[in-house]
């Protein structure tokens, strides 16, 4: 597990810049009392889950697949 430290405005590129570019990128919109928001960019070929519904469309519930 990689772990960095981002502040506001700050974000994370995953993927390989001498491959097929940028897979998705996360910013750090906004951290307040304890809660972080993050802003998920990425091609509509790259579907972007939350854990939770993640886990659902694993389990076969295609409710969150949108």
């Amino acid at each position: 597990m990689l772990i960095l430290s981002r502040g506001i405005r700050e974000s994370v590129v995953v993927g390989d810049p001498d491959g097929v570019g940028r897979l998705f990128k996360v910013t750090v919109l906004e951290i307040d009392c304890g809660n972080v928001r993050l802003g998920f960019e990425a091609g509509d070929d790259f579907p972007v889950h939350p854990w939770e519904a993640w886990e659902r469309i694993c389990a076969g519930d295609r409710r969150d697949a949108g």
